[in-house]
């Protein structure tokens, strides 16, 4: 008994070596690590994503559509100039309504959500085509953008590309702050069963080809602020400061319980 009583004095600490113990884990917890911040990481802890086949962009309600029709009828090209009110015909867009419609110049309730942009341009195609046998038509989006907020460079941009990846999406906006939580980015994708919210970790090499991996037009990207960040630092002019600040903390601390005996 005497011996487990002595035994547990002796593990004991005391004010200032309690304190130096504090310290030295709020320190060692206090930095942005590698493992933490950097993408394409194979490590055996983090998600593995199933590859994805990509799945082309299909047209939704209340997206704005620009086409350019082709055909040797010049006449019938000035008509759908005129028709449109502008100048070039790709100067003017037309939203899809929530019927999932379109109305072009002389043709009225043409079918197009949630269709692809290749199969749209041919349902508007053949409708022109009862005007025109010979038209051809090219299709595309006019709000071709997404969303980045939170912990990174903030903004609406361009998707300048067909296939744009979410690194090339993060690259245009801005890189991701150490204090934004990679292991829990969210994109908002609106869908023709509504809007939903993808969660992933950002760090895995298995994002590549996931379902995670592609940016569409609308989409939002967020990357919230990790919970820890208050107190971590993110360089080592911050981490020398923070070493020196608690050095003399216990220096000051050690001095105080020796004069107090």
């Amino acid at each position: 008994m005497l011996k487990s009583v002595h035994k547990y004095k002796y593990c004991q600490l005391n004010p200032v070596q309690l304190l130096l113990l504090t310290v030295v884990v709020f320190i060692l917890s206090s930095c942005y690590t590698p493992r933490n911040t950097l993408l394409l990481q194979d490590a055996r802890n983090l998600p593995k994503y199933s590859k994805s086949d990509y799945q082309d962009y299909k047209i939704q309600v209340n997206d704005e559509l620009m086409f350019r029709l082709i055909t040797s009828s010049k006449d019938f090209d000035e008509l759908i100039s005129a028709g449109s009110n502008a100048s070039s015909q790709q100067s003017n867009s037309y939203r899809v309504y929530p019927d999932g419609t379109i109305d072009l110049p002389f043709i009225d309730s043409i079918p197009v959500a949630d269709l692809t942009f290749p199969e749209a341009a041919k349902a508007i195609e053949n409708r022109f085509k009862e005007l025109i046998p010979d038209a051809e038509i090219n299709l595309t989006l006019a709000n071709k953008t997404y969303t980045v907020i939170g912990e990174t460079g903030t903004g609406i941009f361009p998707v300048y590309k067909d296939r744009l990846t979410i690194y090339q999406a993060m690259a245009q906006s801005g890189d991701i702050l150490q204090s934004g939580d990679r292991r829990h980015v969210k994109i908002l994708r609106e869908t023709k069963d509504g809007p939903t919210i993808m969660e992933f970790d950002i760090r895995p090499t298995s994002v590549i080809d996931s379902k995670y991996y592609y940016i569409y037009p609308n989409d939002i990207i967020y990357v919230r602020k990790q919970s820890s960040s208050f107190y971590k630092v993110n360089n080592y002019g911050s981490f020398l400061g923070l070493i020196m600040s608690s050095v003399s903390l216990f220096i000051n601390v050690f001095y105080y319980t020796k004069l107090s005996k």
